[in-house]
């Protein structure tokens, strides 16, 4: 355990920052979940429309710093392929 003050409210300021990326994160993943749920279910309008939820949570994440540019850029070009791979 941290003696130090500092160190003590870095503890602190650690846990902080770590729930609120884990709380982004799990948004994050709830979006892809629910895009790759239309996509099984072959709800192309339902995908699309939860596709754009997503590449906004993912954006935010990014904007945030959750997650790197190139994370996210991978991420939305991945679901935006196979949602439009559903012809």
């Amino acid at each position: 355990m941290a003696n130090i003050k500092s160190a003590k409210k870095r503890i602190l300021v650690n846990e902080t920052k770590a729930a609120r990326n884990k709380a982004i994160r799990s948004k994050v993943k709830t979006a892809v979940k629910k895009v790759d749920a239309a996509i099984v279910a072959g709800d192309k309008a339902a995908a699309q429309a939860q596709l754009i939820s997503a590449i906004t949570e993912i954006d935010k994440a990014t904007t945030k710093g959750v997650y790197h540019k190139n994370t996210a850029s991978r991420k939305v070009s991945r679901l935006t392929k196979a949602v439009n791979a559903m012809a």
